[in-house]
Protein backbone atom coordinates (compact mmCIF):
# COMPACT_ATOMS: atom_id res chain seq x y z
CA UNK A 1 0.00 0.00 0.00
CA UNK A 2 1.13 3.54 -0.64
CA UNK A 3 -0.14 6.52 1.35
CA UNK A 4 0.49 9.90 -0.23
CA UNK A 5 -0.93 13.43 -0.34
CA UNK A 6 -4.04 13.83 -2.45
CA UNK A 7 -3.64 15.35 -5.89
CA UNK A 8 -7.34 15.57 -6.78
CA UNK A 9 -8.91 18.90 -5.85
CA UNK A 10 -11.40 18.45 -3.03
CA UNK A 11 -10.55 14.78 -2.43
CA UNK A 12 -9.80 14.03 1.22
CA UNK A 13 -9.45 10.25 1.00
CA UNK A 14 -9.33 7.76 -1.83
CA UNK A 15 -8.60 4.06 -2.25
CA UNK A 16 -7.97 2.16 -5.43
CA UNK A 17 -8.19 -1.58 -6.08
CA UNK A 18 -7.93 -2.65 -2.44
CA UNK A 19 -7.60 -6.41 -1.94
CA UNK A 20 -7.28 -8.27 1.35
CA UNK A 21 -7.50 -11.94 2.24
CA UNK A 22 -6.87 -13.84 5.45
CA UNK A 23 -5.65 -17.21 4.33
CA UNK A 24 -8.17 -18.50 1.80
CA UNK A 25 -10.90 -16.14 2.96
CA UNK A 26 -11.16 -13.13 0.65
CA UNK A 27 -12.46 -10.11 2.59
CA UNK A 28 -11.94 -7.25 0.12
CA UNK A 29 -11.65 -7.69 -3.63
CA UNK A 30 -10.96 -4.58 -5.71
CA UNK A 31 -12.51 -1.92 -3.46
CA UNK A 32 -12.49 1.64 -4.85
CA UNK A 33 -13.74 4.74 -3.06
CA UNK A 34 -13.39 8.52 -3.15
CA UNK A 35 -14.41 10.76 -0.24
CA UNK A 36 -14.49 14.51 -0.76
CA UNK A 37 -13.42 17.09 1.79
CA UNK A 38 -16.25 17.98 4.15
CA UNK A 39 -18.27 14.83 3.50
CA UNK A 40 -19.75 12.54 6.14
CA UNK A 41 -19.74 9.09 4.60
CA UNK A 42 -21.14 5.82 5.95
CA UNK A 43 -19.73 2.33 5.37
CA UNK A 44 -22.41 -0.36 5.53
CA UNK A 45 -22.61 -4.05 4.77
CA UNK A 46 -23.40 -7.43 6.26
CA UNK A 47 -21.24 -9.00 8.95
CA UNK A 48 -18.04 -10.25 7.34
CA UNK A 49 -18.28 -7.84 4.40
CA UNK A 50 -14.97 -6.23 5.40
CA UNK A 51 -16.02 -2.92 6.94
CA UNK A 52 -13.56 -2.97 9.84
CA UNK A 53 -10.83 -4.40 7.61
CA UNK A 54 -11.34 -1.54 5.15
CA UNK A 55 -11.08 1.12 7.87
CA UNK A 56 -7.92 -0.48 9.27
CA UNK A 57 -6.39 -0.38 5.79
CA UNK A 58 -7.45 3.22 5.23
CA UNK A 59 -5.88 4.19 8.57
CA UNK A 60 -2.59 2.41 7.81
CA UNK A 61 -3.10 -0.04 10.68
CA UNK A 62 -3.38 -2.99 8.29
CA UNK A 63 -1.52 -3.58 5.05
CA UNK A 64 -3.59 -4.61 2.01
CA UNK A 65 -2.47 -7.38 -0.28
CA UNK A 66 -2.88 -4.99 -3.19
CA UNK A 67 -3.99 -1.39 -3.74
CA UNK A 68 -3.27 2.22 -2.81
CA UNK A 69 -4.65 4.68 -0.29
CA UNK A 70 -4.33 8.45 -0.67
CA UNK A 71 -4.99 10.87 2.20
CA UNK A 72 -5.04 14.66 2.15
CA UNK A 73 -4.19 16.10 5.58
CA UNK A 74 -4.14 14.61 9.05
CA UNK A 75 -5.97 11.36 9.76
CA UNK A 76 -7.33 9.76 12.92
CA UNK A 77 -8.82 6.33 13.54
CA UNK A 78 -11.30 5.43 16.29
CA UNK A 79 -11.41 1.60 16.45
CA UNK A 80 -14.52 -0.38 17.33
CA UNK A 81 -13.04 -1.61 20.62
CA UNK A 82 -11.45 1.09 22.80
CA UNK A 83 -7.68 0.76 23.12
CA UNK A 84 -7.23 2.14 26.62
CA UNK A 85 -5.01 1.48 29.64
CA UNK A 86 -7.24 0.21 32.45
CA UNK A 87 -4.87 1.53 35.13
CA UNK A 88 -4.99 5.12 33.88
CA UNK A 89 -7.74 7.70 34.31
CA UNK A 90 -9.38 9.46 31.36
CA UNK A 91 -7.49 12.64 32.27
CA UNK A 92 -4.17 10.77 32.18
CA UNK A 93 -5.10 9.49 28.72
CA UNK A 94 -5.77 13.07 27.63
CA UNK A 95 -2.36 14.18 28.87
CA UNK A 96 -0.63 11.34 27.01
CA UNK A 97 -2.43 12.17 23.78
CA UNK A 98 -1.78 15.87 24.29
CA UNK A 99 1.93 15.11 24.26
CA UNK A 100 1.58 12.77 21.27
CA UNK A 101 -0.35 15.38 19.26
CA UNK A 102 1.81 18.24 20.58
CA UNK A 103 -1.23 20.23 21.61
CA UNK A 104 -0.66 23.44 23.60
CA UNK A 105 -3.77 22.88 25.73
CA UNK A 106 -6.74 20.54 26.26
CA UNK A 107 -9.50 23.05 25.51
CA UNK A 108 -10.88 21.06 22.58
CA UNK A 109 -10.77 17.81 24.54
CA UNK A 110 -12.73 19.35 27.42
CA UNK A 111 -15.26 20.80 24.97
CA UNK A 112 -15.83 17.30 23.56
CA UNK A 113 -16.08 15.82 27.05
CA UNK A 114 -18.75 18.35 27.97
CA UNK A 115 -20.68 17.57 24.77
CA UNK A 116 -20.54 13.85 25.55
CA UNK A 117 -21.28 14.38 29.26
CA UNK A 118 -18.64 12.43 31.12
CA UNK A 119 -16.65 15.13 32.94
CA UNK A 120 -17.54 13.50 36.29
CA UNK A 121 -15.46 10.44 35.34
CA UNK A 122 -12.18 12.13 34.43
CA UNK A 123 -10.25 11.10 37.52
CA UNK A 124 -11.27 7.48 38.05
CA UNK A 125 -9.44 4.47 36.56
CA UNK A 126 -10.69 3.35 33.18
CA UNK A 127 -11.18 -0.18 34.55
CA UNK A 128 -14.24 0.95 36.54
CA UNK A 129 -15.91 2.84 33.68
CA UNK A 130 -18.93 1.53 31.81
CA UNK A 131 -18.55 0.41 28.21
CA UNK A 132 -20.38 3.50 27.00
CA UNK A 133 -18.07 5.86 28.91
CA UNK A 134 -15.01 4.04 27.58
CA UNK A 135 -16.37 4.53 24.09
CA UNK A 136 -16.86 8.25 24.79
CA UNK A 137 -13.20 8.53 25.83
CA UNK A 138 -12.15 6.56 22.76
CA UNK A 139 -14.01 9.07 20.57
CA UNK A 140 -12.56 12.12 22.34
CA UNK A 141 -9.01 10.80 21.87
CA UNK A 142 -9.69 10.45 18.13
CA UNK A 143 -11.16 13.95 17.76
CA UNK A 144 -9.26 16.11 20.27
CA UNK A 145 -6.68 17.30 17.71
CA UNK A 146 -9.31 18.13 15.04
CA UNK A 147 -8.01 15.79 12.32
CA UNK A 148 -8.84 16.55 8.69
CA UNK A 149 -10.09 12.98 8.17
CA UNK A 150 -11.46 10.73 10.90
CA UNK A 151 -12.35 7.05 10.53
CA UNK A 152 -14.90 5.81 13.07
CA UNK A 153 -15.74 2.12 13.54
CA UNK A 154 -19.21 1.97 15.15
CA UNK A 155 -18.25 4.86 17.45
CA UNK A 156 -21.51 5.07 19.41
CA UNK A 157 -21.77 1.51 20.74
CA UNK A 158 -23.09 1.68 24.29
CA UNK A 159 -24.28 5.28 23.97
CA UNK A 160 -27.66 6.29 25.29
CA UNK A 161 -30.02 8.17 22.97
CA UNK A 162 -28.92 11.65 24.06
CA UNK A 163 -25.25 10.81 23.60
CA UNK A 164 -26.02 9.25 20.23
CA UNK A 165 -27.63 12.54 19.17
CA UNK A 166 -24.65 14.47 20.59
CA UNK A 167 -22.35 12.35 18.42
CA UNK A 168 -24.23 13.33 15.27
CA UNK A 169 -24.17 16.98 16.34
CA UNK A 170 -20.36 16.67 16.50
CA UNK A 171 -20.33 15.05 13.05
CA UNK A 172 -22.45 17.88 11.66
CA UNK A 173 -20.10 20.47 13.19
CA UNK A 174 -17.13 18.71 11.59
CA UNK A 175 -18.88 18.81 8.22
CA UNK A 176 -19.64 22.52 8.61
CA UNK A 177 -15.97 23.17 9.38
CA UNK A 178 -14.81 21.19 6.32
CA UNK A 179 -13.80 18.06 8.22
CA UNK A 180 -14.24 14.63 6.62
CA UNK A 181 -15.78 11.73 8.53
CA UNK A 182 -16.06 8.08 7.51
CA UNK A 183 -18.20 6.01 9.87
CA UNK A 184 -19.17 2.35 9.97
CA UNK A 185 -22.85 2.02 10.81
CA UNK A 186 -25.44 -0.73 11.17
CA UNK A 187 -28.33 1.60 11.87
CA UNK A 188 -30.73 2.32 9.02
CA UNK A 189 -31.83 5.66 10.50
CA UNK A 190 -28.26 6.98 10.19
CA UNK A 191 -28.62 7.14 6.41
CA UNK A 192 -30.34 10.54 6.39
CA UNK A 193 -27.36 12.01 8.26
CA UNK A 194 -24.84 10.97 5.59
CA UNK A 195 -23.67 12.62 2.38
CA UNK A 196 -22.84 9.28 0.78
CA UNK A 197 -22.94 5.57 1.59
CA UNK A 198 -20.31 2.96 0.75
CA UNK A 199 -22.02 -0.43 0.47
CA UNK A 200 -19.61 -3.33 0.88
CA UNK A 201 -20.61 -6.74 -0.39
CA UNK A 202 -19.11 -9.96 -1.58
CA UNK A 203 -19.49 -9.02 -5.23
CA UNK A 204 -18.78 -5.29 -5.39
CA UNK A 205 -18.51 -1.97 -3.64
CA UNK A 206 -21.30 0.51 -4.33
CA UNK A 207 -21.04 4.18 -3.37
CA UNK A 208 -24.28 6.14 -3.30
CA UNK A 209 -24.02 9.94 -3.32
CA UNK A 210 -26.46 12.39 -1.83
CA UNK A 211 -27.82 10.16 0.90
CA UNK A 212 -27.68 12.89 3.54
CA UNK A 213 -29.14 16.28 4.13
Amino acid sequence: MTVSPSTATGTALSARDIHKAFGRRVVLAGVDLTVRSGQTVGVVGENGAGKTTLLRILSGDLRPDQGTVTVDGTLSHCPQHPVLNNALTPFQHLRLFQEAFRLPHLDRAHELIDRLAFADHLHVPVKVLSGGTRQKLNLVLALMHDPDVVLLDEPYQGFDWQTYLAFWDLAAARRAAGGTTVVISHLAHDIDRLDAVIQLGHEATVMTEGAGR
